[in-house]
């Protein structure tokens, strides 16, 4: 439940009609209004409360903000929204391209009333009153992350709106990491060290920089804040731990992706995670992680036949309550199935990396036919009893089952993934960050190191400093991040220093037409490459859809000012030079 009302943002624009005027009208003060709430620290503490449930809808429901990062990466596809060109500032078919846009300017607007109106109460000190504003401008400072390396240029919004505002303007991407990176600066100064589970602590607040500084082509500093993590109160989790701990059939990865261990006090690796838990009030958790429908295959279909042409699974049984009610909204790639796992002459069948080890994955030849009446219950499928050959596409292939298994608490559920932490950082990252910024310094041993320190703990085979490549580190952060980091926009995010640094031909003058995403998703999804169809849908994807679109209502209600649109959209004749100077 919302705990104010608030007179006007995007998401009010998307909902009023130009030549409606009352909606202008002033209303009565409500008893939730930020003057009746914002009046003592603990109304501002609770309006904290309200950022961190934000980032954890960031990974749980029917379709997350982390669904489209994967959908449109080199690690997975949109079954039911192939063709890119269907993606427009009107139209997001069954994706939420255009609603996460939205739906963080609604996150902006509760840190902006906090940061607004942090002097309007009496604080009892300095540090009192910097570490809520601290943790506010770090949220901030995510949303905006998020932002510019999803839609670029935006409007960057500093302060509370508390009036009709028609006259938004488009800022520089480059401007907003500028300010955003002055912001969690001061937040790195008084975050706390340690916190409670899902708060903010100046280990998140670096880790943050970390990616700020990066983005911004700062590599000495994004080094310098790396190691405040890497020495800080973290350590790479390398032991047995948490709630399987006894199950000597299962190893140390599976442990490390557990929901329930992600805030334990034994997992010395987690820096921030968010929190759901299925205990808690209603209108505190979510409906669940879902990650077992939004990733795992449609296995249970009809489609999938046995000899006889046959249905040959059912949606019930042990295996239906282990895999769950899959829906593939990530297709998953063969890149990520299985050829990112093959190194130094293994395949993906005997690499030593537990990241793929088989007690850790279900594959396909591990799928049984479980319905009772068929002729072949309980022998593995046989793909070649499909009806047709795109059924493999999203009902038979291999999952990460160490990753998306997430039993429902509630036993009369359906199982499509329970409630759940989920990390938003953790150490291993970070140590993948710093490898690039020592990449792009051209120190390759240093970025070496780093990244084995995370293929040890897998017991992947160690790499040299020949082998170390912007490529490289983006195929060790799926190996390792899968399902956890935003991955579409990490992809940007490179796409952008390649750009404005020159490398390999990318510029930041022609980067709708020629950028490092697409051409990684062209190499690395076939999905695009075989012309996959379904839906009506024939996968398909240009330069230009490297950023999404800003949805159209969005820029036709700010009647009086100019919203731009990304190139290669509807819209973009009408842009202007954005904003390199924010007031």
């Amino acid at each position: 439940m919302k705990i104010f009302r608030y007179l006007i943002l995007f998401v009010l624009l998307l909902s009023q009609s130009a030549c409606d005027k009352d909606w202008l009208k002033p209303e009565p003060l409500s008893f939730f209004s930020p003057e009746k709430v914002f009046v003592d620290k603990a109304g501002m503490e609770a309006l904290l409360i309200t950022m961190r449930k934000d980032l954890k809808n960031e990974s749980t429901g029917t379709m997350p903000n982390l669904t489209m990062e994967f959908a449109a990466s080199d690690l997975g596809s949109p079954w039911s929204q192939l063709d890119f060109y269907n993606l427009t500032p009107n139209t997001d078919q069954y994706y939420r391209f255009l609603t996460m846009f939205t739906v963080i300017y609604s996150s902006i607007k509760n840190c902006n009333v906090l940061i607004s109106r942090i002097d309007d109460i009496k604080w009892q000190s300095d540090q009192e009153r910097n570490a809520i504003l601290a943790e506010a401008l770090w949220h901030r400072a995510y949303w905006y992350y998020r932002l510019v390396n999803s839609y670029g240029d935006v409007p960057f919004l500093g302060g509370e709106i508390s009036e009709a505002k028609l006259d938004f303007q488009t800022h520089s991407r480059w401007t907003i990491l500028e300010k955003i990176k002055t912001d969690v600066e001061f937040a790195t100064e008084w975050l706390p060290v340690t916190a409670k589970p899902g708060v903010i602590t100046k280990g998140a607040a670096n880790h943050l920089l970390t990616k700020i500084y990066l983005a911004n082509l700062e590599y000495d500093k994004a080094i310098e804040a790396a190691n405040k993590v890497i020495n800080g109160p973290y350590a790479l989790m390398t032991q047995r731990f948490g709630i399987d701990a006894t199950k000597g059939y299962r190893n140390l990865i599976w442990d490390l992706h557990r929901p329930k261990n992600f805030s334990i006090a034994q997992n010395t690796e987690t820096i921030l995670a968010s929190i759901d838990r299925y205990e808690a009030p209603p209108a505190a958790r979510s409906v669940g992680l879902y990650t077992m429908r939004l990733y795992n295959c449609q296995w249970f279909q009809p489609q999938v036949l046995d000899s006889q042409g046959k249905p040959g699974m059912v949606a019930s049984g042990p295996m239906y309550d282990s895999l769950g009610r899959g829906n593939a909204n990530i297709r998953l790639t063969g890149y990520y199935q299985y050829d990112i796992w093959a190194h130094k002459g293994s395949t993906w069948r005997d690499t030593p990396d537990l990241r793929r080890a088989d007690i850790n994955w279900v594959d396909i030849h591990e799928l049984r036919y479980n319905n009772p009446v068929s002729v072949d219950f309980g022998k593995p499928i046989n793909t070649q009893f499909l009806a047709a050959q795109v059924d493999t596409f999203k009902h038979v292939y291999a999952m990460p089952h160490y990753i998306m298994y997430n039993p429902q608490d509630d036993p009369k559920a359906t199982p499509m993934g329970g409630n759940g932490d989920w990390y938003i950082f953790r150490l291993a990252e970070t140590y993948l960050l710093r490898a690039e910024a020592y990449l792009w310094k051209n120190q390759l041993a240093l970025a070496a190191d780093d990244i084995n320190r995370v293929r040890e703990r897998a017991k992947a085979l160690p790499i040299t400093a020949g082998e170390v490549s912007i490529d490289f580190i983006l195929h060790e952060r799926a190996r390792e991040l899968f399902a956890e980091e935003p991955r579409h926009s990490e992809l940007v995010r490179v796409s952008y220093i390649m750009a404005k640094a020159g490398i390999n031909g990318y510029s930041l003058t022609n980067f709708s037409e020629k950028n490092y995403y697409f051409d990684r998703v062209m190499r690395y999804n076939n999905t695009y490459e075989k012309k996959i169809q379904l839906l009506g849908n024939t996968a398909n994807m240009a330069p230009f859809h490297v950023l999404w679109p800003i949805p159209s209502l969005v820029i036709t209600a700010n009647t009086k000012g100019v919203i731009n649109q990304n190139i290669g959209y509807d819209g973009a004749n009408r842009n202007v030079p954005p904003l390199t100077k924010i007031e």
